[in-house]
This record gives structure tokens, sequence and C-alpha cells, in this order.
């Protein structure tokens, strides 16, 4: 795919990257550039995650949109996370901040993945868990397990 962008040219491939397949879309500048290291260092670390809890690595694009708490970059504790099979424009991930999930049909905002990349790097690890998993984090507490109920919607 060849398109105009702001005078960058984009082209759109898929490659295989540490075990998993992505759709990489590239522009010819030098910001390009400067991201690709970035977005290795993203999924060489969500490969370990994935790899330490022995499951395939199913990467969230970055350009789909997940739901996040308005609490969620309040640096209240733990942080928590769940994900429910991909649907559309959705990588199918929630993530909150605290002890409570709240069922308030507003408490969740859409947000790109990309933006949460930019604003909490250490939680981006975990979201090339597959669906039905989930993850709990505390300074050093760290809890992430399989949930089957998220498969069920």
């Amino acid at each position: 795919m060849r398109n105009r962008f702001e005078g960058s040219e984009v082209r759109s491939y898929n490659t295989l990257v540490f075990g998993c397949l992505y759709e990489v879309t590239s522009y010819n500048t030098k910001l390009g550039a400067l991201l690709e290291p970035r977005r290795m260092e993203i999924e060489r670390s969500q490969l370990e995650t994935c790899r330490k809890y022995g499951v395939a690595c199913v990467p969230s694009d970055l350009n789909l949109i997940l739901g996040i708490s308005d609490n969620f970059f309040s640096g209240e504790l733990p942080l928590n996370g769940l994900r429910h099979p991909p649907n559309g424009s959705t990588c199918g991930w929630f993530l909150w901040a605290g002890e409570t999930l709240s069922d308030a049909a507003d408490f969740f905002k859409p947000i790109h993945v990309s933006h949460l990349v930019d604003r909490r790097a250490p939680i981006v690890r975990y979201l090339g868990l597959p669906p039905g998993w989930r993850f709990l984090v505390a300074d050093a507490y760290e809890d992430v397990w399989f949930d089957s109920t998220l498969l069920e919607i």
C-alpha cells in the first residue's frame, strides 16, 4: 500500500518480529527511523512477558483502541488489565487503577494503544497477552492469570 501523507510516503507490509506477526507501516522520514527502536523494545518486552507465562504473543496494534479508566494515570495502585477478544477497531484490553472495577457505563474511555505507549510504557509489556488473560501490578507485585470467562463475550 502506498499513500501520501503530508509529503511522507507510507508503505505497509507484514513482518514476523520475535515470533509475532505484525502489520508494519513505515514512514520514509527521520521520525519513523527514530520510533523503530522504541517499537522493537515494546515488541521484545511483550514477547518476554508472554514467554514467561507460556502463551502465544498476540500483540495489540498501536492503532487499535482499548478501554481505560479516568484514574489509570493518577498513580493509584494496583494497575489492572483484562483482555476480551478483539472486536472491530478495539484490541480487547480494558485497564483501570485501584481495587474496584466499576460497572458504570462510562467507567472506561476509549484511547488508542499508541497513547498508552506514550504515557505508561511499563504496562505495555502485558498488552501482548492473548484474549482471556488478566494482570494486576503494584510496585514490586505482579499477578498474571487466565480467566476463561473473558472469552464468553
